[in-house]
């Protein structure tokens, strides 16, 4: 089961209000969703008003594996950005273990040659 972080519209005609959502991956945009971990309005003028999102249940999500779509991980940043900094830290050292990993392999390819 591939979780994704995402928006769900709500709200009525040219007034759109959005939440924040875990949900399956393969459910539709309006479907069923596990749990609501946030909302965003775009009509509030101010960002810090406009957008409230449960820190830490989100970094619980994403700590299970939960994937954040584009324009939620753009909201992410603009409200919480040390979740975003500590995803982008722990993808650089997911890499930076892999490039280690390859290096070890090649320097003991060539060693038994």
């Amino acid at each position: 089961m591939a979780l994704k972080i995402r928006l769900r519209p709500q709200g009525r005609t040219n007034h759109p209000f959005y939440r924040l959502v875990v949900a399956e991956a393969t459910t539709r945009r309006n479907g069923k969703y596990v749990e609501s971990v946030g909302w965003y309005d775009p009509f509030i003028e101010d960002v810090s008003k406009g957008i409230n999102i449960k820190e830490e249940r989100l970094q619980h999500w994403l700590d299970q594996g939960a994937q954040l779509s584009e324009k939620a991980e753009a909201l992410v940043g603009r409200s919480v950005p040390k979740i975003i900094e500590g995803l982008r830290q722990k993808e650089a050292a997911k890499k930076a273990k892999a490039r280690a990993k390859r290096k070890a392999a090649r320097e003991k390819a060539a060693s038994s040659k």
